[in-house]
């Protein structure tokens, strides 16, 4: 079980940090910022960072007029935009809340909202609370019907990965403990930030819980910027961030399609030696460490890239043992399918079949042993 830093004293108001990222919003940010300030009452405090993420139109002294009567309204400024990710770890690191919640300035969220999301948290129920636009039954505006196809899609592909259940990865509402926000190294300057922090909190096995939200999705022509590209990215996301954590059958599919390059390297540089005469015992070793080294390399690339450790000897002894002993095995079948009729494409194929899965498996439990994650524990009781 989960336990946590934050403990709220009877009669004590929690303190929620309300992170804004803002890029040319200047038709919305005033409405937005009224509407968050509407949510503190006697038992919620607020701390309202606005990132300013080198906005072209009047979004910055806006921003700064806001924040003049108001002291829970601090204003942080990058002097290049970099997306909104960057701007969102500008405000993380700023934050002092018990709690930390995501708000966009674009007027698509409800921020009243943010209290039902908080409730679990409140109770100790939950780490990180996620809204989800699907799960409510309240008014939704109506638009792109491709836009919400994609985004189940990439929840779908997410829930794959991370092995969690939910049905809206994508949402912008997300409210955290802030000790936990914190201490996640995050990378994603735009909006890969969403597939990112989902395959983080799930590594660390955090109490997630999700809860249904309203959404007034807006139009390219009021300013929606998020594209196709980005729904792209998210995709390299979800398996940058999650392969080397993934379920296993998930792992061994990714490893299908990197044994698979692996193996027609191996099938064609056979039967190229063989072909000009060089004997089985002779190509067939040399075609397998041929792709063998193909395997690591995509192995490296794709699958346990964060587990590399290029210095280490025993990772590249174990790396040869796997390789030597999965080849003296090749090797044995192919001899022994040709010895007893096998066409030198069978013998090869069936070798390879059987030298896949021993690859994979050597390498996840021997090579690059993972080590479980979670449950995370606070540094400060």
């Amino acid at each position: 079980m989960i336990q946590t830093c934050v403990k709220i004293d009877q009669g004590t108001p929690a303190k929620l940090s309300v992170i804004i990222p803002c890029y040319n919003e200047e038709a919305t940010l005033r409405r937005c910022i009224k509407r968050v300030l509407e949510i503190q009452d006697a038992l919620l405090s607020l701390e309202i960072i606005i990132v300013d993420d080198a906005s072209r139109d009047n979004s910055l002294s806006i921003a700064r007029d806001l924040a003049e009567p108001h002291k829970e309204i601090v204003v942080e400024r990058h002097r290049v935009n970099r997306g909104k990710g960057a701007a969102l770890r500008t405000g993380f690191k700023k934050a002092t809340g018990d709690f930390v919640a995501v708000q966009d300035a674009d007027l698509e969220y409800d921020p009243m909202e943010l209290k039902t999301l908080l409730t679990p948290l409140l109770d100790n129920r939950a780490d990180v609370v996620i809204g989800s636009r699907f799960l409510a039954s309240g008014a939704h505006r109506v638009l792109y019907f491709w836009h919400s196809v994609g985004n189940r899609f990439l929840t779908l592909m997410s829930n794959m990965f991370t092995d969690l259940n939910l049905t809206d990865m994508e949402s912008c509402y997300k409210v955290f403990r802030r000790e936990i926000i914190q201490s996640i190294d995050l990378k994603e300057n735009r909006f890969g930030f969403e597939p990112e922090v989902v395959a983080k909190v799930a590594q660390m096995r955090f109490r997630i819980y999700e809860i249904g939200i309203s959404y007034s999705g807006r139009t390219y022509e009021e300013g929606k910027k998020i594209g196709a590209r980005d729904g792209f990215r998210a995709l390299y996301c979800i398996l940058k961030y999650n392969a080397h954590k993934a379920p296993l059958p998930m792992q061994f599919l990714i490893y299908l399609f990197i044994g698979g390059v692996a193996a027609i390297s191996n099938l064609f540089l056979f039967l190229s030696l063989y072909k000009t005469g060089i004997q089985a015992s002779i190509s067939a070793p040399i075609a397998f460490m041929v792709a063998a080294v193909v395997n690591y390399a995509l192995c490296v690339l794709i699958l346990f890239k964060h587990q590399v450790r290029w210095k280490a000897p025993l990772e590249m002894l174990a790396y040869t043992g796997v390789v030597g002993a999965v080849a003296c095995v090749d090797l044995m079948v192919v001899k022994y399918l040709l010895h007893i009729g096998s066409p030198p494409v069978i013998a090869k194929l069936a070798a390879t079949g059987m030298a896949l899965i021993l690859n994979f498996l050597g390498r996840r439990f021997i090579v690059f042993p993972e080590k479980p994650s979670g449950p995370w524990q606070p540094q400060n009781r």
